[in-house]
């Protein structure tokens, strides 16, 4: 059988795909561990949460975009209920500390968005969006013991937002 160049590079982009996903932590899975800069500069540790708070770790690909920032200013209106269940919110980009800011005090965020220029910590989770240097939409819920409890990888912000409240709401102290 002989393979045309356009049905090569589907297979190709499909194992692609499907390797990146590979690398994404299951239930059940130990958190990665990581250190971060967060808009101000202040350090962030998932360590820092340990059995304290359950961390919600959300990724995506770019600030101020339309389904980016459907999905924080849904977090940003949960936050108080989250900050009540034991959660705390971390966001995750490729952007800069610069963007961050603009993007919080665009539309009022209320948690830190981690900077990960570099892009370690999107790779340690697996969000990295195939042949792009962006984050994929995907949400990981961490409980206190740092064990993933919860993991959304789908690209719709409103199936995050669904998913990770009932997953919270599950959540045992």
């Amino acid at each position: 059988m002989k393979l045309t160049p356009i049905l090569t590079a589907v297979i190709l982009a499909a194992t692609l795909v499907v390797a990146r996903a590979a690398d994404t932590p299951k239930v059940g899975d130990k958190a990665p561990g990581f250190e971060a800069k967060d808009q101000d500069g202040k350090t962030v540790k998932l360590a820092d949460f340990a059995g304290k708070q359950a961390v919600l770790l959300y990724f995506y690909p770019k600030d101020d975009t339309p389904g980016c920032t459907k999905e924080a200013c849904g977090f940003r209106d949960r936050l108080d209920d989250l900050k009540k269940q034991g959660v705390a919110v971390l966001g995750v980009s490729r952007d800069d500390a610069e963007s961050h800011k603009k993007f919080i005090a665009k539309h009022s965020l209320n948690f830190p968005l981690l900077v990960d220029t570099d892009g370690k910590i999107t790779e340690a989770y697996g969000a990295a969006m195939a042949n792009r240097p962006l984050s994929r939409r995907v949400s990981f819920l961490i409980d206190k013991s740092g064990k993933i409890v919860h993991v959304t990888d789908v690209g719709n912000a409103d199936t995050h937002l669904a998913e990770m409240k009932e997953a919270i709401s599950k959540l045992k102290g």
